[in-house]
């Protein structure tokens, strides 16, 4: 009986570890397969642990109970019908923002977790005839003491131990789950290492074979992705151009680019540089060896991973180190505070920007809910109009380090006037998505930050309709960040009819902002989910025209 027992409280529980495990490789996946920032993680939802941790415990009953069948039994019985709700609980099936990738990382770390867990299963199964042997012995004979050596089970007590010894093992393979998974990825490592440098290596040598490709990094705390983009679309006016696509711009994401796409006609690598951690940069410039160089900003990105401002500067700009030992130019946003301070540090430095004392500067701007118009002003005096289809002054900015470089390579302004007047929103960059009828989205759900929100409210204003805020606010600003999504909160309430939060523990810092401004809490929606808001906006009842801003779309580990 406790044989065919074990048997089906193995299989619940074997399908409760295979559901939460995926649901934790998902979480460790969406945490760039960092360890402490997952451990970080883990620490904020310390909750979605309580169960397994409380089920690791109260599996140690079944020691003093065993030799009470009865007990033993329902014990067991409530164990499976815990373990049955975790299975429940992590399901697949749920529609995920970002669903879990079977990469060939993933698919080692998961053969590894397979491992770690099967140890615990052979275990239990090699200790199946002590568990017959003593199920059967220990119960029968009163005085265990008689039992003859060959039992080897002299004491109830360790007779016990043994007969509840499979449950545990099976059990404890399900409750440490979340420290298995993480545990997986840390006995990997050096595997994952020599793998990745074996693909960067070979990146790099295809990059020495292509002695003409011109490469340019860019980097920034935001704004790195759209100048991508608008870079790409005025070089390539004139040249064959690569660039990086999306958000490839980790050392795997701008290896896999070069190793798939880049192709010896290519004349421009654009190569875009994200980091979270001090020198990530300086390990981007190792790969790709760019000859010139963008920092579009530097602001409070990532604080829970740099620690302070001051090392976010000094990352970025490891791209200006990199670029001036090689003798190339660095192209820098000469409105930034921070950036404009560190510039001079920097001979072979071209300021851009929309203040006075940059050497490409942008003038005479008028901004509309159609697009928006600016003149430019090359450091030889040459002057330019330009149009564009994009909206808001700050793309200004983004657009005119485009129109620099470009410029720079030999371009005229009068040759890139209809590049600009091509460039496209970047998606989730403030996208202008109009679904006909009585609603039209603003989409700009690409990591918030505090600048791209006041930005973002910025183009909000520009329409004359009912202006509607949905947002979950902005994270990994580290100890800023409830001080920031306040004053978002207080800007927000000067420049939205409605406002709908999304998520009730992550944006109290929003709301409390909003309230502080006097702002009618009546026009404040707060919901569980993106559906749950959406349905809100939908079913708003207004005369006018709803202008719907979706600032920020946190992923599902948030």
């Amino acid at each position: 009986m406790n044989l065919v027992l074990w048997i089906i409280y193995a299989v619940i529980a074997l399908t409760a570890t295979v559901f939460l495990g995926l649901r934790e490789f998902h979480m460790l996946q969406l945490n760039g397969y960092k360890t402490p920032e997952h451990s970080r993680w883990m620490k904020k939802n310390a909750r979605r642990y309580i169960l397994p941790a409380v089920l690791f415990c109260a599996q140690f009953l079944l020691i003093p109970f065993q030799h009470k069948k009865g007990l033993a039994a329902a014990l067991i019985i409530v164990l499976c019908f815990f373990n049955a709700i975790i299975a429940l609980l992590n399901k697949p099936g749920k529609k995920f923002k970002k669903p879990l990738v079977y990469t060939a990382r993933m698919k080692r770390m998961m053969i590894t977790f397979g491992i770690l867990i099967a140890i615990f299963y052979v275990i239990a199964i090699l200790n199946g005839k002590s568990f017959v042997q003593v199920d059967t012995v220990a119960h029968s004979v009163k005085d265990t003491s008689t039992l003859t050596t060959k039992t080897f089970v002299y004491d109830p007590r360790i007779a016990w131990f043994i007969t509840a010894l499979p449950y545990i093992l099976a059990g404890s393979a399900l409750y440490l789950t979340p420290i298995l998974v993480p545990l997986s990825n840390l006995i990997n490592k050096p595997v994952e290492k020599a793998v990745q440098n074996w693909y960067i290596n070979d990146a790099k040598r295809i990059l020495s074979e292509c002695p003409t490709l011109h490469k340019v990094g860019i980097t920034g705390s935001y704004g790195k992705t759209s100048m991508k983009f608008y870079l790409d679309e005025l070089l390539n006016s004139q040249y064959n151009t690569l660039k990086t696509p999306e958000s490839f711009n980790t050392p795997m994401g701008v290896t896999i680019t070069i190793r798939r796409d880049l192709k010896p006609t290519h004349e421009y690598f654009i190569c875009e540089m994200g980091a979270r951690r001090v020198h990530e940069i300086k390990e981007l410039c190792g790969i790709a060896d760019p000859h010139d160089g963008i920092i579009t900003s530097v602001g409070p990105q990532h604080l829970e991973t740099f620690g302070s401002i001051d090392n976010v500067l000094n990352t970025k700009f490891e791209l200006a180190d990199h670029v001036k030992a090689k003798g190339g130019k660095i192209y820098l946003n000469g409105d930034n505070e921070l950036i404009r301070k560190k510039a001079p540090e920097y001979p072979n430095a071209v300021l851009y920007g929309l203040q006075e004392g940059n050497h490409y500067r942008a003038t005479d701007i008028s901004v509309s809910d159609r697009g928006t118009e600016f003149t430019v002003t090359a450091p030889n005096g040459e002057t330019q109009r330009f149009s564009m289809k994009l909206l808001g002054e700050h793309n200004v900015q983004n657009v005119l380090g485009a129109i620099a470089y470009a410029h720079g390579t030999g371009i005229s302004l009068e040759k890139l006037t209809l590049p600009v007047k091509r460039i496209a929103a970047v998606p989730h960059r403030l996208q202008l998505l109009d679904k006909g009828g009585n609603m039209t989205f603003i989409d700009d759900a690409y990591n918030s930050n505090p600048n791209g929100c006041r930005a973002a409210l910025g183009v909000l204003g520009l329409f004359d309709a009912c202006r509607i805020l949905v947002t979950p606010g902005m994270v990994e600003l580290g100890a800023k960040q409830e001080e920031l999504n306040f004053e978002f909160g207080q800007e927000a309430a000067k420049a939205c009819d409605h406002i709908v939060l999304v998520g009730k523990n992550q944006t109290v810092p929003i709301y409390n902002g909003i309230k502080d401004a006097g702002y009618d809490m009546n026009n404040v929606f707060v919901a569980d989910s993106l559906n749950e808001a959406l349905a809100h906006v939908n079913a708003y009842q207004t005369d006018k025209k709803k202008i719907v801003l979706l600032e920020n779309d946190l992923p599902d580990n948030y």
